[in-house]
């Protein structure tokens, strides 16, 4: 018996074997290789990046890279390693190739918005690169501060800008993507209190996403008026608010670490119990956590601020504000120790990884509960502390989590 398909039945014809990886493909397993492919590429430029800046370190004088190509080589490492290493990597590749699986779906809900995501990736990352080559790259560092953003050369700030838009561009349309089909596309019988955690970091980093990062893009798309209509949003020499951009910055970019960190708490956990031989410990309370961590990551951006004249009433509540996000932060590292308490640990690679994670995040906590304080951030605000406590956070803990992820 033959049976005819009528078109809207009919799959269109895609490219099989190694090709498929170059298409645009709607099969998640494939989207998220290519998630993966894609950002290790960028990784690799961007530790590159890195090696110039610590080798100009080396010593006082700019003897390696003159000022102004030490400021372009330190804006593209931070935005490559953010917008096209870590984030797309830790949500974007693993959470297309894992959720599908783990709720029981046959594909993300909207597959062709999921192609689009990755696809806005690649023009977005060799637009970043090439500014550096066709015109003077942006030199106001990852935050794109005015007026310096606004004064240095305006071809390399708005590439700069161009790139982040289509990359959040990106990330808003995954975050859709994987809250839907988290919340919707779920195998019947399975509630939402059996998901596996990378599930629920997934969706509480997408609730992130979906929330804060619009919010960047306006604040861009003003920045870009500012530079080339000359406008006065954020340029204090037109009657401009330089503080109020940071306020609009930091409202994406704090959530953006725990964009970069929840995914990662929720690989680790699944990681764990499977080399400790048993049960992740305390399920109901990381998932509280979770949720906990997603509600203070939207109020604590202006601790970045300490000292830019914020009011005594606001460093208060920054500060408590803050310091209260410790708590389900520490909840998931007793958690993780009470699993591996008692464990049949096997030492492989991942395991190993794993365990660097949370000795390299502990660390970082401990310095971003010290950031806290106003006593203390206003003498180390914008020194190496803080670059320090940023990179064991990221470095330490997210990247150390994607290669155990990977083994």
């Amino acid at each position: 018996m033959t049976i005819s398909l009528t078109p809207e039945h009919r799959t269109p014809l895609q490219p099989q074997g190694w090709l498929r990886y170059l298409s645009f493909s709607t099969d998640h397993k494939v989207i998220g290789l290519q998630y993966l492919v894609c950002g290790f590429i960028f990784y690799l430029i961007g530790g590159a990046l890195a090696g110039a800046i610590r080798t100009e370190l080396l010593t006082p004088i700019s003897d390696f890279l003159p000022r102004e190509t030490y400021n372009e080589v330190l804006t593209l490492h931070g935005t490559v390693m953010i917008f096209l290493w870590i984030v797309p990597v830790v949500n974007g590749a693993f959470g297309n190739y894992l959720i599908p699986f783990y709720v029981g779906a046959r594909d993300m809900a909207f597959p062709r918005l999921n192609a689009v995501a990755f696809w806005l990736i690649p023009p977005a990352g060799l637009l970043l690169i090439s500014s550096y080559f066709i015109a003077s790259a942006a030199q106001s560092g990852w935050t794109a501060y005015p007026p310096l953003s606004i004064t240095t050369p305006a071809t390399g700030q708005i590439i700069w800008i161009l790139s982040v838009l289509l990359l959040g561009g990106s990330s808003i349309f995954g975050g859709i993507n994987f809250i839907a089909t988290i919340l919707k596309l779920r195998r019947p019988g399975l509630k939402l209190m059996q998901l596996p955690m990378y599930c629920w970091a997934m969706l509480g980093t997408s609730i992130l996403v979906v929330l804060s990062t619009p919010v960047l893009a306006g604040t861009l798309v003003l920045l870009s008026f500012d530079i080339i209509a000359h406008t006065g949003f954020f340029n204090p020499s037109l009657g401009g608010n330089a503080v109020v951009y940071q306020h609009l910055f930091w409202f994406y970019s704090h959530p953006a670490v725990y964009i970069m960190v929840l995914p990662a708490f929720g690989l680790v956990s699944e990681i764990l119990p499977i080399h400790c031989r048993k049960p992740l410990f305390g399920y109901t309370t990381m998932v509280y956590s979770i949720m906990g961590i997603v509600f203070l990551g939207l109020i604590v951006w202006a601790h970045h601020m300490f000292t830019s004249g914020t009011p005594p009433w606001m460093r208060l509540f920054f500060t408590i504000a803050t310091s209260f996000i410790a708590v389900p932060t520490g909840i998931k590292f007793f958690n993780w120790l009470a699993t591996m308490w008692g464990g049949r640990i096997a030492l492989n690679s991942a395991m190993l990884f794993s365990c660097g994670f949370i000795i390299n995040f502990v660390f970082g906590g401990i310095t971003g509960v010290a950031l806290a304080q106003v006593p203390f951030d206003i003498h180390v605000h914008d020194t190496y502390f803080v670059v320090a406590h940023f990179h064991y956070i990221v470095y330490g803990g997210t990247v150390f989590v994607i290669f155990a992820s990977i083994y």
